[in-house]
């Protein structure tokens, strides 16, 4: 690869309580429902009915993908999507396919369902074990995209995931070791188990399923709200001057580039907490801001990982503070729409983040937050935040060619 080339983003597929794709931003609307957890009632954000019967659908494409995990469906669906927007045939032109899919939990029901039957019986089936593995996320995608003599490979870094996907596929990209690759997050956890543990940390939010209940940046109580999703890119290495030709062809499509994937990690004595200062955050920032060769000046708009906790959000927030210093870009989330999707939400939100590239406008919250109203100056590069349990941070800067 030329250290001229760039990376560039030629599709992209998502789904999510917002329901396919990216057009759900258009006219937002609640898209939060109930699940009841014993004497408790939790707003989740679920995916809609057009969804889950794609999801439905896709269960019955291929016999083996009857007994397939949630959370590897969802990225199948997404890959796929990415796949038919990159024009990518399948599977003739994808010899140099790779696959890398982050996911913080991965097959987090059917390890459920299995776990219970054991309990029960006493016994559990042949295929329990491959069929929970966190890399049959990756595997499965690369099957279905026909893939042959790539890597498949799976992420694992709590809700970073996404970002560690991405970030491998453009060292990978970049170093010549795959022409294409799928990169991305998903992640299905709205079940028993699951929530019950993100009640049990004393994050979730008391608010009502049409209430909103998701509010990054609107301060105490914490309104964390469990979602599920996923987002795949379909990613190719790309000279200038075939992307100034396909400019010059298609003035009409826009031309995405992913600039750079930083990584920030602090030592921390809680797993679930971080300093007020946001130390990964800064250092995940600027090491995305250093590879891309930019300064915090070229950044026009951050979309926050913000998942509606005040340590959390006034962490990310000092940590913005400290790198941008007085300069600081407006900023915005979609998790007041998504709620958090753990190892998908890294994606879901540069899904995002190409959304207000091509639109050059955000929906503003019905509520009081700190997150900024529609931007005031053309957007060209956005930088995009996420963190998770354990001190991990990764950031990524992606801009208009």
């Amino acid at each position: 690869m030329s250290a001229e080339d760039l990376i560039i983003i030629r599709g992209s597929g998502s789904l999510s309580a917002l329901g396919l794709g990216s057009g759900g931003y258009t006219a937002p609307a609640p898209t939060f429902t109930t699940r009841y957890l014993g004497t408790h009632s939790l707003p989740v954000a679920a995916l809609p009915a057009a969804a889950e019967a794609a999801v439905a659908a896709l269960r019955q494409q291929h016999p083996s993908y009857r007994q397939l995990d949630r959370t590897v469906l969802l990225a199948l669906l997404a890959a796929q999507q990415a796949t038919k927007q990159a024009g990518w045939s399948v599977p003739a032109e994808q010899a140099s396919l790779a696959v890398s899919i982050g996911s913080s939990r991965g097959a987090t029901g059917r390890l459920e369902q299995f776990h219970q039957e054991f309990l029960a019986e006493g016994t559990v089936p042949v295929a329990a074990s491959p069929l929970t593995t966190l890399g049959n996320v990756a595997s499965w995608v690369a099957f279905d995209a026909g893939a042959h003599g790539g890597a498949a490979l799976s992420h694992s870094s709590t809700c970073s995931s996404a970002f560690q996907a991405l970030g491998n596929a453009l060292a990978w990209l970049r170093a010549g070791m795959a022409d294409r690759f799928l990169a991305g997050g998903a992640e299905a956890p709205l079940t028993d188990f699951t929530l019950a543990q993100m009640q049990a940390i004393g994050i979730y939010s008391p608010f009502a399923e049409a209430d909103w209940p998701c509010r990054p940046g609107a301060g105490g109580p914490s309104t964390f709200t469990l979602g599920e999703g996923a987002a795949v890119f379909a990613l190719e290495k790309a000279s200038p001057q075939a992307v100034q030709h396909q400019k010059l062809s298609r003035p009409d499509k826009p031309i995405f580039q992913l600039e750079s994937v930083g990584f920030g990690f602090e030592a921390i004595g809680s797993k679930t907490g971080l300093s007020r200062d946001g130390q990964h955050f800064q250092t995940a920032m600027r090491q995305a801001l250093a590879q891309a060769r930019r300064t915090p000046a070229d950044v026009e708009a951050v979309v926050l990982h913000s998942p509606g906790t005040p340590a959390g959000d006034a962490a990310e927030r000092a940590a913005i503070q400290a790198v941008f210093g007085e300069n600081v870009p407006p900023f915005t989330s979609n998790k007041w729409l998504l709620g958090h999707t753990l190892g998908a939400s890294a994606a879901l939100s540069l899904e995002y983040a190409l959304h207000l590239l091509t639109t050059q406008t955000w929906p503003t919250p019905p509520f009081a937050t700190d997150l900024a109203p529609a931007p005031m100056r053309p957007l060209r590069r956005l930088l995009i935040n996420a963190a998770g349990f354990g001190g991990n941070a990764a950031s990524a800067l992606v801009s208009l060619v």
